[in-house]
C-alpha cells in the first residue's frame, strides 16, 4: 500500500498516479482528432502519458493523456494560453492542440476528449508535429544558442503578459513561490549531505526570498521551459515549445529558474555561471530585469534546484514514480546546487549582475593602493566609504547607511534619476554608434544647447568629458588667434589633458603649494576675495598679462569657471568679470566659459554661470553633468572659430555624440524644464545659506558663508579677526560631517573651505538635516 503524501495541500496532479493507456486506446483517441495512426511510442512523462503516434513508421502527431486528477478547466487554460501566445507573437513556435473532429475552434473544450482506462477517465489532447528534435544534450549548446534560449524565454513571457485565467492561481511546488511546501518532502532525500543542502536553501528562501517575493513583477508564465519541453535545431536553438502543464501566476523572474536548472546540467566551475550569464543576457535583450529581480535570480535558481531534489525524492519514495527514474538527475542537480551555495548568496547575486558583493572597506583600501599607485587622488574622509547605491540626493553604503550628498555635482539632476537612467538604458538597447551616421538626436541636442546661449554661439562639438571639451577649446583658441598663451585663476581646475593640465594649477598646488607656473605659456591671476576685501580690481589679471608679454607670449585663451569651485567658491562682481573679458579681447585672447561645474542651472539664476556677469563668451564648455554623469560633454562656439580650425584639420571623436550620450543629455534638459529646477535651486540655496549663517553665527572658526544657488562655501578660519585659513579644522569638520551622515568636500588654495555642491535635486527639505549635522560636527570639534 502506498503511503499517503505527508505534505500540505498542493495541486492534486502531483499526488495522483500517471495514466496507463494501452496502444489500441491511444490510437482510438488519436482518431477522434482526425489523426490516422497505426503505432504509438511512449515518450515518458512525470505525471501524464505522452505518445508519438505514427503511420507506416512516420510520426504524424503527439498525443498527451492527462492525469486523472487534472481539472478540465486547467487544460482549457492551456489551450487558451497557446492561442493567446500565437496571436501576440506569431513567430513563436508553440505546440497547438488539435480540434476534435467537428469541433468549434472558439470552444477550448473542443480541443480535448475523454477516454477511459483502468477504471479511470483521462482527458486527451493531440498536437501537430513541430520542427526540430527533443532531448538535446544541454552541454552541446553553443554560446549563441544559450543566448537564444534566454531570448525565447523572455519572448514567451512577454507573449503571456496580458493573459490571465482563474486556474493559473494554483499551488504547484515546482513554482518557487511555494517552495516552503516542499520542506516535509526533504525527509525522502536519502543522502544526508544532499538533504542538508536542500534544507539550507529552503531556509534561505524563508528568510530572504519569501519576504521579497511580493515586490517582484508577476504574471502567468510557462514555468517549465526545459530541454525536455522544447524542440531544438541542430545548433540547440529552440524551434518549438511544448507542454504548458506547469503554467501558473507567479513572479516573472521565476520563469528563469527551470531554464537555468536545465541548461546548466553537467556544467561545473566557472562555466556554470558563464552559461547562466549568457542566458540572462539573451533574456534581457528582450525583457530587461529590474534590480530586485537580478539580485534574486541566483536564489530563485538555487531554490528551483532544491525543490526539484525534494519533489523527485518524495515521488519516488511514495511510489508515484520509479525511484531510479525520478532521481535520474539527482547527481547533476546536487552538483549545481553545491556550486551555487559555495559561491555565497551575495557573491552569486553579484556574479549574475545583481550588484557588487560587499568586500569590506578595509580590504579594498589596501587593494586600491596596490593597484592604482600613489599618483591617483586619495580617498575622501578619514574613514573611506564603500558606496552601494544612490538616489536623488541620498547615497547608501554597503551596510545600508544613508548619507546626504552635499558634494557631488556630476549627477546633476540627482543620482539615478529615472528619466535619465531609462533614456540611457532604452537607447543602449537600440543603437550606439558614432556621428559618421546621421541621427536626429545629436542635431536636436545641439540646437537645444545653442538656443540657451547668446546668438553668436551657433556651432557645437560633442566630446566625452570636460577635459576633452577644454582641450578642444584650447585647440580652437590657438588656431583662431595664432597665439600660444593661456590664463586661468590661481587655483583653477579645468581638466587633465596635456594641454589643459597647465591650466589646472589645483592638481599641482594641492600637492606642492610652492610650485610656480608649470608651463611658460600659462599665467594665473588671483581672483577677488570679497571676504578679505582683496584683489577687488583687475590688477592681478593685468599683471598676469604683463608677465606673459614679458616672455614674448601672446594669450590665446582666458578660461574661467563661473562659480570658481576650486578657488574657494568665490562670488565675483559682474563688473569685475566684464573688465577681465574686455582686457582678454584687447590682448588678442578668446574668452572660454567653463560651465562644467557652474552650468546646467547650478546658480539658480540662469542656465549658465557666465550669464550672471553679462558677458558673451567666445567658447562655452560643458562636462559630464550634461548627461547626469554619463560620459558626454560639449563645446559651443562661433561658426568663424570653428571654420578656422577646419582649415587645418577635421574634428572627430569616435563615440562623441553617440545616441546613448545624446539620450542622456536630452533627458537632463527635459528634467531641468519639467521639474523647474532653476527656481528650486535658487530657493534651496538661499534657504541653505540663511540657515547656515544663523547656525554658525559667532562660531570662532566659521569666517564666511557664501555662494550662489547650489554652489556654496563655508570658510573655516583660525579666528574671525585674522581670518587665517584653518586647513586642519576644515578637514576635521568635513570628516565629522561624514560621521553625522552628510557628505561635503574641502576646496580653495588653503584647503580650508567646506565645499557644499550637492546634486540639483537638493531642496529646502534637506536644509535642516544639513544644518543639524553641521552644528553637531562643530560641537564635537569644540569638545575636549
Amino acid at each position: 500500500m502506498v503511503r499517503e503524501p505527508d505534505v500540505p495541500v498542493i495541486d492534486p496532479v502531483l499526488t495522483a498516479r500517471p495514466p496507463k493507456l494501452a496502444m489500441n486506446t491511444v490510437l482510438d483517441a488519436a482518431a477522434r482528432f482526425g489523426v490516422r495512426a497505426d503505432s504509438a511510442h511512449d515518450l515518458g512523462s512525470e505525471r501524464d502519458q505522452t505518445f508519438m503516434v505514427s503511420s507506416a513508421g512516420e510520426p504524424v502527431a503527439v498525443l498527451k493523456v492527462s492525469n486523472a486528477a487534472e481539472h478540465p478547466d486547467t487544460l482549457d487554460m492551456e489551450a487558451l494560453a497557446v492561442a493567446h501566445v500565437t496571436r501576440v507573437d506569431a513567430g513563436l513556435a508553440v505546440a497547438r492542440p488539435l480540434l476534435v473532429v467537428g469541433g468549434d475552434p472558439a470552444r477550448p473544450a473542443d480541443h480535448r476528449c475523454l477516454v477511459a482506462a483502468g477504471g479511470s477517465e483521462h482527458w486527451t489532447r493531440a498536437y501537430d508535429l513541430l520542427p526540430g528534435h527533443g532531448r538535446h544534450d544541454p552541454r552541446l549548446l553553443d554560446d549563441r544558442a544559450l543566448g537564444e534560449w534566454g531570448a525565447t524565454t523572455a519572448r514567451l513571457s512577454q507573449a503571456l503578459r496580458g493573459f490571465i485565467h482563474p486556474r493559473a492561481i494554483r499551488t504547484m511546488p515546482w513554482d518557487v513561490q511555494h517552495a516552503a511546501r516542499c520542506r516535509p518532502m526533504c525527509a525522502s532525500i536519502a543522502d544526508e549531505a544532499m538533504r542538508t543542502m536542500v534544507a539550507r536553501t529552503l531556509d534561505r528562501f524563508d528568510e530572504h526570498l519569501a519576504p521579497r517575493w511580493p515586490m517582484l513583477r508577476a504574471q502567468v508564465v510557462h514555468g517549465d521551459l526545459t530541454i525536455d519541453n522544447a524542440l531544438v535545431d541542430d545548433h540547440g536553438a529552440i524551434t518549438g515549445i511544448v507542454d504548458f502543464g506547469d503554467m501558473s501566476h507567479t513572479a516573472l523572474v521565476a520563469d528563469l529558474g527551470p531554464v537555468l536548472d536545465s541548461l546548466c546540467i553537467g556544467r561545473t566551475g566557472s562555466d556554470l555561471l558563464r552559461v547562466a550569464r549568457l542566458v540572462l543576457d539573451g533574456y534581457q535583450r528582450v525583457t530587461p530585469l529590474e534590480s530586485a529581480e537580478l539580485a534574486l535570480v541566483g536564489e530563485i535558481w538555487a531554490t528551483r534546484l532544491a525543490v526539484g531534489l525534494a519533489i523527485a525524492s518524495w515521488r519516488g519514495a511514495i511510489g508515484l514514480e520509479d525511484p531510479a527514474f525520478a532521481e535520474r538527475f539527482h547527481e547533476s542537480t546536487a552538483s549545481i546546487l553545491e556550486g551555487l551555495l559555495a559561491i555565497g548568496w551575495a557573491s552569486l547575486a553579484a556574479e549574475l549582475g545583481g550588484g557588487a558583493a560587499p568586500t569590506g572597506a578595509g580590504a579594498l583600501v589596501a587593494r586600491r593602493h596596490a593597484i592604482f599607485g600613489p599618483a591617483t587622488e586619495a580617498l575622501s574622509y578619514d574613514e573611506p566609504i564603500e558606496m552601494a547605491r544612490a538616489t536623488g540626493v541620498w547615497m547608501f553604503d554597503t551596510t545600508g547607511r544613508r548619507f546626504l550628498d552635499a558634494y557631488n555635482n556630476v549627477p546633476c539632476v540627482g543620482h539615478g534619476h529615472p528619466r535619465v537612467a531609462e533614456a540611457i538604458a532604452r537607447q543602449a538597447r537600440t543603437l550606439t554608434t558614432n556621428m559618421r551616421y546621421l541621427h536626429a538626436g545629436a542635431i536636436e541636442l545641439a540646437e537645444r544647447l545653442v538656443a540657451t546661449c547668446p546668438a553668436p554661439l551657433d556651432t557645437v562639438f560633442f566630446v566625452n568629458s570636460g577635459s576633452e571639451a577644454n582641450d578642444l577649446a584650447w585647440r580652437l583658441s590657438t588656431a583662431f588667434t595664432g597665439n600660444t598663451g593661456g590664463l586661468c585663476t590661481a587655483f583653477a581646475y579645468h581638466g587633465i589633458s596635456s594641454a589643459i593640465a597647465p591650466l589646472s594649477p589645483e592638481t599641482v598646488l594641492s600637492v606642492a603649494p610652492s610650485t610656480e607656473s608649470a608651463a611658460p605659456h600659462v599665467e594665473r591671476w588671483i581672483p577677488t576675495d570679497a571676504y578679505r576685501n582683496l584683489h577687488t580690481d583687475s590688477a592681478e589679471f593685468v599683471g598676469a598679462l604683463a608677465r606673459l608679454e614679458a616672455r614674448g607670449v601672446a594669450p590665446a585663451m582666458t578660461i574661467l569657471d563661473g562659480v570658481l569651485q576650486s578657488d574657494g567658491v568665490l562670488d565675483l562682481a559682474p563688473g569685475y568679470v566684464r573688465e577681465l573679458h574686455a582686457l582678454s579681447h584687447a590682448a588678442g585672447a578668446l574668452w572660454v566659459a567653463d560651465e562644467v561645474q557652474g552650468g546646467h542651472g547650478r546658480t539658480g539664476e540662469a542656465m549658465w554661470s557666465f550669464q550672471r556677469f553679462g558677458i558673451e563668451p567666445d567658447i562655452v564648455t560643458l562636462g559630464k553633468p550634461m548627461g547626469n554623469g554619463h560620459p558626454v560633454a560639449a563645446v559651443i562656439t562661433r561658426r568663424d572659430i570653428a571654420e578656422r580650425l577646419s582649415r587645418d584639420t577635421v574634428f572627430f571623436s569616435t563615440f562623441a555624440g553617440n545616441q546613448v550620450s545624446m539620450a542622456a543629455a536630452h533627458a537632463v534638459l527635459d528634467v531641468l524644464d519639467d521639474e523647474r529646477v532653476l527656481p528650486r535651486v535658487a530657493a534651496a540655496g538661499h534657504a541653505l545659506r540663511t540657515a547656515v549663517r544663523r547656525a554658525t553665527a559667532g562660531h570662532p572658526n566659521i569666517g564666511d558663508v557664501r555662494g550662489m544657488g547650489l554652489a556654496n562655501a563655508i570658510e573655516v578660519v583660525d579666528d574671525p579677526i585674522t581670518k587665517t585659513p584653518a586647513r586642519l579644522h576644515a578637514a576635521a569638520l568635513k570628516n565629522a560631517m561624514r560621521h553625522h551622515g552628510v557628505l561635503v568636500g574641502t576646496t580653495g588654495p588653503h584647503g580650508n573651505v567646506i565645499k557644499v555642491r550637492p546634486p540639483l535635486a537638493f531642496t529646502e527639505a534637506e536644509v535642516a538635516l544639513f544644518v543639524d549635522a553641521l552644528s553637531r560636527s562643530l560641537s564635537s570639534l569644540a569638545a575636549p
